[in-house]
């Protein structure tokens, strides 16, 4: 497996794992307990402790860039270009997804922290920006 199918497993792999370890612990305990009804979940009305708010955004980001890097990949495979730089480039990717996302769930969201998780995101989008303008010039 190469490395970048591999980051995009980590990236698969940590979205499930932030919706179950953070939303779905919520939810359910919520439920477990009685506390609220399982019905009363909405997906156009966020509702709940601050946390769960951020963690239900940070889930969302993740959704929405997972098919961004899925893309890619699948242009690195089905073209075969393969670098140490792409590979890299894939595990910084991670990393700041990573890094983002438990900035987004852990930190109440004042302007410091806001910049700091603006700037893990910069990051996964100038590396994907990058491994395109590599997998392109190989072409």
């Amino acid at each position: 497996m190469s490395v970048p199918v591999a980051v995009l497993l980590g990236f698969a792999l940590w979205t499930l794992l932030s919706l179950f370890g953070s939303v779905g612990v919520y939810r359910w305990s919520r439920i477990l307990t009685r506390k609220q009804e399982i019905a009363s979940f909405r997906a156009d009305r966020v509702e709940g402790a601050e946390w769960y708010q951020r963690a239900m955004r940070a889930h969302a980001n993740c959704v929405e860039n997972l098919p961004v890097y899925g893309a890619i990949v699948l242009a690195l495979v089905a073209s075969g270009v393969a670098s140490r730089g792409i590979d890299a480039l894939a595990v910084i990717l991670l990393a700041a997804r990573v890094a983002q996302t438990t900035v987004h769930v852990a930190l109440p969201q004042t302007n410091p922290v806001v910049a700091v998780r603006f700037a893990f995101f910069l990051v996964q989008a100038v590396c994907m920006l990058a491994i395109s303008g590599i997998l392109v010039a190989h072409l």
